[in-house]
């Protein structure tokens, strides 16, 4: 009897979203090939975990959205050990063991919305090395939450009952964006999470989302990250989305100059996304948010 093929352990989905390309020099290969917006790393376990698999997944160039696909409950290690890898490797979805995911039903996994838009944020800054402290990174996600309805830096003051000096001032002596900035690019990238989930035309999201047309729309979200809204939609995912942010921000003097470095040099996150022990709360939220639909 032939031997069962084992899909790649490593491949990059990328815009059109047509294919699969096998990853085989790892880092160098994702630096070269999977910094393209929309892209993705696809971590197939069939075939079990390969320890040299992990460092590549964890210190993937920033942006790259991390789909892993579980191996079948025989190869599949002893919880705690996946904890500590998935905490590891952030990734953007976790599938239960899948025979051979297509190109589309990966790609439905990469446009699905976050659950908790302000905590994928935080997440993705820790991973990125970007850590703050506890107070910090829920004002972070108050201001994501808030910018679904807010319009204001005078409104989101007043949401999370501080002044506006005030407000201001925790971000810059923490080396982030001010809050104002964090509150236009979380109001563009819900536009672009619903461009990609949506058939509507940019001119209704611009209006459900507080603008006077697309054209406003398109003007702010190529300021803040250098895209208009068709790229937006096409090329799926929003931790791109984010990246790009960062760097500007980081291009234009808004981060403090270690976290300017991480970002542009691409040095890579930490082996371990977070200090201590993993919490398997976090990783558990994964499992299955990228279920496929049958």
């Amino acid at each position: 009897m032939p031997a069962v093929s084992c899909p790649p352990p490593l491949a990059l989905l990328r815009p059109p979203y047509a294919s699969l390309d096998v990853v085989e020099r790892g880092r160098a290969q994702l630096l070269r090939d999977g910094t393209r917006p929309g892209s993705a790393l696809v971590w197939n376990m069939t075939a079990g975990i390969r320890p040299q698999d992990v460092p590549v997944a964890a210190r993937r160039p920033g942006g790259l959205c991390l789909i892993v696909v579980l191996p079948p409950s025989e190869r599949l290690p002893t919880e705690p050990e996946v904890t500590r890898i998935m905490a590891t490797v952030r990734p953007h979805s976790i599938l239960p063991y899948h025979e051979e995911p297509s190109v589309d039903e990966l790609s439905w996994c990469l446009r699905r919305p976050p659950e908790d838009l302000g905590v994928e944020i935080t997440e993705y800054l820790a991973w990125r090395g970007l850590s703050v402290d506890r107070d910090t990174a829920r004002l972070i996600r108050r201001t994501i939450d808030a910018s679904a309805e807010l319009r204001s830096i005078a409104g989101l003051a007043r949401s999370v009952y501080m002044s506006r000096r005030a407000l201001g001032r925790r971000f810059l002596t923490r080396g982030l964006p001010v809050p104002s900035h964090w509150l236009h690019f979380a109001r563009v990238l819900r536009a672009a999470i619903r461009l990609q989930n949506s058939d509507e035309s940019a001119l209704s999201i611009a209006y459900e989302l507080g603008y006077p047309d697309a054209f406003s729309l398109s003007n702010q979200m190529l300021r803040l990250v250098g895209h208009r809204p068709t790229v937006a939609r096409e090329c799926l995912g929003w931790e791109w989305l984010l990246e790009a942010w960062l760097r500007r921000e980081a291009d234009r003097g808004g981060l403090a100059p270690d976290y300017t470095h991480r970002l542009l040099d691409d040095v890579g996150p930490p082996l371990r996304a977070e200090p201590g022990r993993p919490n398997p709360g976090k990783v558990a939220r994964r499992v299955g948010r990228g279920r496929i639909p049958g």
